[in-house]
């Protein structure tokens, strides 16, 4: 067990560094961000991760060590990545949903580390700590749902090129249907 706590301790330390750099990275991308919408879900989930970093500080103190971050490389390279989204797509209608990609790869990141440090928080018999884990865990996870969600509204169509409603309800139909209504459509058009 003293080698699965040093691995807790590791990996603690590697999310806590996670969470500090992304405080830096949410601003630029609520600044990028086109939609209202989004960039409120960027503020807020800055306002979440802060407490985030509050409560792995908390856990820390479960396990009688001062909180400390280990670099997170991932969360390094999942920023970068979401810095070149930005410099590509700044300005284009596909910036928000390039926006929206990067910052679920960060949270299925999170979720992951999450789910795996609460786990052995319960094997480790840490109860206090496996609940602040399981609660930053279950805010990832309506962030993840919220984004996905901004994904597939109206507003996202736009990196799809404009598409109406009429265009899409008629992509999902079946070909000779398709064909049918495009017919009458134009057929109504020329009256």
């Amino acid at each position: 067990m003293s080698d699965l706590n040093e691995l807790f301790l590791n990996e603690l330390a590697d999310v806590y560094s996670a969470e500090k750099q992304l405080t830096k990275a949410l601003p630029k991308m609520a600044k990028a961000a086109s939609s209202d919408e989004l960039r409120e879900a960027f503020e807020e989930h800055l306002s979440q991760t802060e407490e985030h970093i509050s409560r792995l500080e908390r856990v820390f103190e479960e396990f009688g060590k001062p909180a400390k971050a280990k670099t997170c490389k991932a969360m390094q390279g999942l920023i970068e990545e979401g810095e070149d989204v930005i410099k590509e797509y700044k300005g284009e209608p596909a910036c928000d949903a390039a926006l929206i990609c990067a910052a679920q790869k960060v949270e299925h990141y999170e979720i992951a580390s999450y789910g795996t440090l609460k786990t052995w928080a319960e094997v480790l018999e840490q109860s206090e700590a496996a609940d602040l884990l399981n609660e930053t865990l279950e805010e990832e996870k309506e962030t993840d749902e919220r984004l996905t969600e901004l994904a597939e509204s109206a507003s996202n169509l736009e990196a799809e090129g404009g598409e109406s409603e009429d265009e899409e309800d008629m992509a999902a139909q079946p070909r000779s249907k398709r064909a049918q209504t495009a017919q009458t459509a134009g057929s109504s058009r020329k009256r």
